[in-house]
């Protein structure tokens, strides 16, 4: 992309006698390429002489795949080796924390649902923990397991799209298809429990919108019966894979100090050794009373990444099957009327809307209801004032939510602590010193999704 940094340009004006000064400053500046952060090519690339110098500066990205979508690396090179590369982020910046300050506390689900695409339920989840934290609430227990179960489907859906991707950019095929074939029916409950496949806004505050549907159960079980089979096909696509090891192995390294120095959580930190999860170390929605492991690993390279991710597939399943086997019949949203989102949502005679007992009680039985109805969806509920942060274990490290409520309807601030984001910042420590397609191995290694990074 080549722009015009406006801040670095001004076209002259003609001068006294007419001649063209615009013509003199063309001739300067024509041919030059100015970036989104202003004139750091030009820079970058006077640095270099290239009749006594070897080295060369390469833009990579921002495209997909390599990249993982709209990442854009600055690499310096001498020959094929890596001297330094800068991540530059930015370009897809949808402005999703902004927009929560203009929507009511519950519809802000349905923005922050879209940071990290892959990994909505997460999203939601963190959020409505910090606005159940500032109303002094607590979920029904039905509620709290079926977002567990909810969030590990998610959590395995997550991770096969990093198997897929990273298999493809390393040019193992197969691994993209096996991927996401599995992947597909984690979005089918999805669609079944949800209505939606991403992006579902189905955790609120409160709780969640509906109740799982009556053949849900049975749609998770056998999901969860079907999946190791999965993960043998993967084992015996990649873990025995020559090719496949000598591309990871040892690549991208990156060791426990360095990953504290950065702040980098998740998958990355545990392939470094360091058994570090919130759902074990800081529990939140009854996570305490499942049994499962930490998976980690010593090896703190894409090898050991890719390891640890097959591992949590498998911990993931453990702890949906014990969630299945927790529910209970019960509510699924807080009985305080003030902060339940009023609609009942159960398909009407026509196949749509809400339920019919639903619309007969709010437009013919009950004034009160309407009232109630019409003013929580148009206006919201207030939520006292204060500041929390809560944070919970996302597919890609710790993803903390920093809400602040003046005593509106509206939130006066939230920022998400996004792990892709924070995990960007270990390219230049991975990469440098490497090969120029290591760069792509320990990149793809971190899982990014640039929708949680440029939120």
């Amino acid at each position: 992309m080549t722009t015009t940094d406006s801040a670095s340009f001004t076209a002259p004006q003609a001068d006294a006698d007419g001649t063209d000064a615009y013509a003199a400053e063309r001739d300067t500046t024509e041919g030059r390429v100015y970036t989104v952060t202003g004139g750091d090519w030009d820079e970058l690339v006077a640095s270099v002489d290239p009749v006594s110098e070897e080295r060369l500066i390469v833009n990579l990205g921002p495209q997909h795949p390599s990249t993982h979508g709209v990442l854009r690396l600055v690499c310096e090179l001498e020959g094929e080796t890596v001297r330094s590369v800068r991540p530059i982020v930015g370009y897809l910046h949808t402005g999703i924390e902004k927009n929560l300050e203009y929507r009511n506390w519950t519809q802000g689900t349905t923005f922050v649902t879209r940071a990290d695409y892959l990994a909505p339920i997460f999203n939601e989840t963190a959020y409505c923990l910090a606005v159940e934290k500032l109303l002094g609430v607590t979920v029904p227990k039905r509620a709290d397991v079926i977002r567990v179960i909810m969030m590990e489907l998610n959590r395995i859906s997550s991770h096969l799209v990093a198997l897929a991707t990273t298999g493809m950019e390393l040019g193992a095929l197969s691994m993209m298809i096996y991927g996401f074939r599995d992947r597909e029916k984690i979005l089918d409950i999805f669609e079944a429990v949800c209505g939606l496949r991403m992006n579902m806004a189905y955790v609120r505050p409160g709780g969640v919108a509906q109740d799982l549907p009556a053949d849900g159960v049975k749609m998770i079980r056998e999901f969860v019966d079907y999946m190791p089979k999965g993960l043998d096909d993967y084992e015996g696509l990649l873990t025995g894979n020559v090719i496949w090891q000598e591309r990871t192995q040892g690549v991208g390294y990156l060791d426990v100090s360095g990953c504290l120095a950065l702040g980098v959580t998740g998958p990355v930190l545990r392939s470094a050794g360091l058994a570090w999860d919130l759902r074990k170390t800081q529990p939140y929605c009854g996570y305490e009373e499942y049994d499962f492991e930490v998976p980690t690993h010593n090896g703190a390279d894409a090898w050991a990444r890719y390891v640890v991710r097959l591992d949590e597939i498998r911990e993931s399943l453990k702890i949906i099957s014990q969630g299945l086997d927790k529910l209970e019949p019960g509510p699924v949203m807080v009985e305080d009327k003030k902060i339940a989102w009023p609609a009942q949502l159960a398909l009407g005679g026509d196949g749509m809307g809400n339920s019919l007992n639903h619309i007969r009680h709010i437009m013919s039985q009950s004034m009160e209801a309407l009232i109630h109805h019409f003013k929580l969806v148009t206006e919201g509920f207030r939520v006292p004032a204060g500041q929390v942060y809560t944070a919970i274990e996302a597919p890609r490290g710790e993803l903390g939510i920093h809400a602040v409520s003046d005593g509106g309807t509206r939130p006066f601030r939230v920022h998400m602590r996004e792990p892709s984001f924070i995990n960007l910042q270990s390219i230049p420590a991975l990469a440098e010193g490497g090969l120029l397609a290591d760069v792509i191995a320990g990149g793809a290694s971190l899982d990014p999704v640039m929708g949680g990074c440029d939120r």
